[in-house]
């Protein structure tokens, strides 16, 4: 039987909460990104959503703005924060953008943007423009 990619095919399971308490370390406890693309060996989008109004807590912000750094070194990498207002299903892709890192800064969006338009944005460059320097 074929499922669509990126389709939820195991609504149980990814209804499952994770609890990350024994993995303390210090003041340090795991974050989790809610999804990653590596594209053709080029470029890396990391994606993560809030449900509107919540704040990206300091520890995750530092760890995406770090990860997304290094990835930076070795080839272009972008993380994107969004925000969603649904207690229903999360279409990812019209999510809206709040703010995203690339090349060492944070940004804001001067115009609203949706998640899947700025992942193409973002994919366009890679396969355009980056690779034509």
């Amino acid at each position: 039987m074929s499922v669509e990619r990126g389709v939820i095919r195991n609504r149980k399971r990814a209804n499952q909460v994770r609890d990350y308490s024994g993995l303390r370390v210090g003041n340090i406890t795991p974050t989790d990104l809610d999804g990653l693309i590596e594209y053709k060996r080029r470029g890396y989008v990391l994606l993560e959503t809030k449900y509107q109004g919540a704040p990206l807590p300091k520890g995750q912000e530092l760890a995406f703005e770090r990860m997304v750094d290094d990835l930076q070194i070795v080839k272009p990498a972008i993380v994107i924060v969004s925000t969603h207002d649904t207690d229903d299903d999360i279409d990812m892709a019209n999510t809206v953008v709040t703010r995203y890192r690339f090349r060492g800064k944070w940004h804001t969006p001067d115009d609203e943007i949706t998640m899947g338009q700025l992942v193409q944005r973002f994919l366009h460059w890679l396969e355009f423009e980056y690779n034509a320097q």
